[in-house]
């Protein structure tokens, strides 16, 4: 079916159903008390035949480093919280290890995969390990593109590569209000930015705009060797919790996130210099700005908080 212009994949086991029994008879296991079959997970050597199956070699353009250790995508599923009958919205699903893990917990998962051919296997791979009838949706799509989701998911997942992280972290975060909570695991300069505080050395852009939707933290370590191929730098996990109340309309969400941009693009700087673009053409006019809106001129962008760029941005309106 589409959706706005997405392409979405339901899965159909009547089209699979040959390859769960297959599944079923070679694995013999997985079995609840009540007969119904459990979630399995995906191994390494499995990973590496289905790569090899679909003619996948991991790229950079994509971020492509799937995870194949069963305690990691487990412990990023714990880190978020997903609980059985949640929706759930993946990003970055690639050859499902980290989707089958969501889905282990009884919570359903839309996955928005870029890649055609992850996303066109991904329903037959949870077939294969009894991923329950409806569980799993699939959009294929650039996730930057993506602007509507079926139910309203209250969950992100997601592995994203370095250089999509923050877009997309912000596009989901600004898209789709129903996101209450979730984990993000990245390149570890990138999520130490999201989760710096104020006054800190990887405070920046990314971290203001973050913490405009809520709170930000490191929730741990990921080894380079839980992924295939092994990158070159370290991962982290980020969790975040959506704030109960908005900071302010998307008019002033705008107009703080210029604020912010400005004050970044010349952090050395102080705000009066920084912004003087933005706040009347001159470093007097824009100290008489910031005096308003209660900031000290003399102060640099990286000393000030979400709420200190909210009160420019509302003096200026």
């Amino acid at each position: 079916m589409r959706m706005s212009g997405q392409f979405v994949w339901i899965l159909n086991f009547s089209s699979a159903c040959d390859a769960r029994e297959k599944h079923l008879k070679v694995k013999g296991r997985g079995m609840r008390e009540n007969g119904t079959m459990t979630v399995t997970l995906l191994g390494a050597s499995e990973i590496r035949r289905l790569a090899a199956e679909l003619d996948v070699t991991p790229t950079k353009k994509w971020g492509q480093n799937f995870v194949v250790d069963a305690n990691t995508v487990r412990r990023i599923v714990q880190v978020a919280r997903v609980e059985a009958g949640e929706r759930v919205v993946e990003v970055g699903p690639g050859l499902g290890s980290l989707t089958l893990a969501i889905l282990e917990t009884g919570a359903t998962v839309t996955a928005v995969e870029i890649d055609p051919r992850l996303a066109a296997r991904l329903p037959q791979t949870a077939a294969e390990h009894q991923v329950p009838e409806g569980a799993l949706q699939i959009i294929q799509n650039d996730a930057l593109k993506v602007t509507a989701l079926p139910g309203e998911p209250t969950v992100l997942v997601a592995n994203l590569p370095y250089n999509v992280s923050v877009p997309v972290l912000l596009h989901f975060m600004e898209t789709f209000s129903t996101l209450d909570r979730g984990v993000v695991m990245g390149q570890a300069e990138v999520g130490e930015r999201l989760a710096a505080p104020p006054g800190s050395k990887t405070y920046g852009s990314p971290s203001v705009k973050a913490a405009w939707y809520g709170d930000w933290k490191l929730a741990g370590n990921v080894s380079r060797q839980v992924f295939w191929p092994v990158p070159n730098v370290d991962s982290v996990l980020v969790g975040f919790q959506r704030s109960g109340d908005t900071l302010g309309t998307e008019e002033e969400r705008k107009a703080t996130f210029t604020i912010v941009d400005a004050a970044f693009q010349q952090r050395r700087k102080m705000l009066r210099q920084a912004l003087s673009s933005l706040l009347g053409g001159s470093a007097a006019a824009s100290s008489e700005v910031l005096e308003r809106a209660g900031v000290d001129p003399t102060l640099r962008g990286e000393q000030l908080t979400v709420h200190d760029y909210l009160r420019i941005a509302r003096t200026i309106a």
